[in-house]
């Protein structure tokens, strides 16, 4: 009776563990345990999609690659906060170019192969994301550039877009304003001899040659500190505006040079102006400066403030250009995945497809060649601040 009894409890712990592993072998805790009333969590049902972004977050160029970043990371939180995609939550994985090519190119290749992002907002220098071009389109990983200028730069890349103006576009609308609206007739350009620069150049020349006269051109390098050289052969021409085709910081010093030298001008100059810095800097030397933008933090329409005011509370500072521009190109790919799907080939879509997406930067149309149609807004310096004049 013993031995058959043992037999028997035997049989029936294994017909136990028999019916046990048939009703499922999932720990607790994991995402396929049913939750309490037979529900899994929405974390365990959603659909990841990732984000990724390419720009400098340290070096010399470190202020536009993390404004840019902060201007996406507002939009993901925003979009997951508020749960726009049903069933899917947004991922943010940024990597540092440090402002160099080859750098770039290693961040737009980690992204891809490593990363396996579905979509990249960046890069934000005009040669970080020319390197990352072939990358992406090879991969066809839809990319859309906040910030990269360069003229041309989307051509013949059906998987690069951008959102900001081009170079070409945004110098010739203000050589025509500085004739036509400000009565300036004879111009000096001096521009820092880099992709940006000289495309600014090129086009704000030809411009302003054919409706006035440019009687001096000069060039300088990134992190030039005496421009006394140029601007000594520039006040031997006599012109009253000199257009500067650079970033901030050298623009801040060269009028601080100019004033010292007596030169009475008026200071012209693009988007690379956009920054606090730039007041921080040449103080009193570039009150009056008028340059174009894309992005006016003192617009007081509600969009524009409720993003200011955001971005004030996470990161402690006034958005600039770069955080707007961003902000915006993370809100087009949104609508992008909300239009058309989470697949890569599905955003490249919705990006090429993109019309009068009302952003707080205006509102922006992708053309064919997956290029930028908006307005160009001209600012100007007063009281050391920045005043919207167009």
């Amino acid at each position: 009776m013993r031995k058959n009894g043992y037999f028997s409890g035997l049989a029936i712990l294994f017909l136990c563990l028999v019916l046990l592993a048939s009703a499922g072998c999932s720990q607790p805790g994991t995402p396929s345990e049913p939750q309490p009333g037979g529900e899994t969590s929405p974390e365990a049902e959603a659909t990841v999609v990732k984000i990724g972004t390419v720009g400098p977050l340290t070096g010399g160029a470190a202020t536009y690659g993390v404004s840019v970043r902060n201007g996406v990371e507002i939009a993901v939180n925003e979009a997951n906060d508020n749960n726009e995609i049903s069933g899917v939550v947004l991922e943010l994985v940024s990597e540092d170019s440090e402002g160099d090519w080859s750098k770039a190119a290693n961040a737009f290749s980690k992204l891809v192969d490593q990363d396996k992002v579905n979509v990249i907002v960046g890069a934000v220098l005009s040669s970080e994301t020319e390197a990352g071009g072939p990358i992406i389109m090879n991969a066809k990983v839809p990319t859309i550039s906040p910030s990269s200028t360069a003229t041309g730069l989307t051509v013949g890349n059906p998987y690069l877009f951008r959102n900001c103006l081009s170079d070409e576009v945004q110098a010739s609308q203000l050589a025509e304003y500085a004739v036509t609206d400000l009565g300036l007739e004879k111009f000096a350009i001096l521009y820092t001899n880099n992709d940006y620069g000289v495309a600014l150049k090129n086009a704000f020349e030809e411009t302003a040659s054919s409706l006035a006269e440019v009687v001096a051109v000069e060039a300088f390098m990134d992190n030039d500190e005496n421009f006394k050289p140029q601007l000594t052969s520039i006040q031997q021409k006599n012109p009253d505006s000199i257009y500067i085709a650079g970033y901030y910081t050298e623009a801040a010093k060269i009028a601080q040079q100019a004033v010292e030298q007596g030169l009475d001008v008026q200071f012209l100059g693009a988007d690379g102006f956009y920054s606090p810095v730039l007041i921080e800097i040449g103080g009193e030397a570039v009150e009056g400066a008028i340059f174009t933008a894309g992005f006016h933090s003192g617009d007081t329409s509600p969009a524009v403030q409720n993003f200011v005011n955001n971005y004030k509370q996470l990161f402690g500072e006034e958005p600039d250009m770069f955080a707007a521009q961003a902000y915006d190109a993370a809100r087009i790919v949104i609508e992008a995945i909300k239009a058309k799907g989470t697949d890569p080939e599905q955003i490249r879509e919705g990006l090429a497809e993109t019309k009068d997406f009302p952003g707080i930067t205006g509102n922006t149309s992708i053309d064919e060649e997956g290029d930028t149609i908006k307005d160009v807004l001209i600012l100007k310096v007063e009281g050391g601040a920045f005043d919207r004049i167009r």
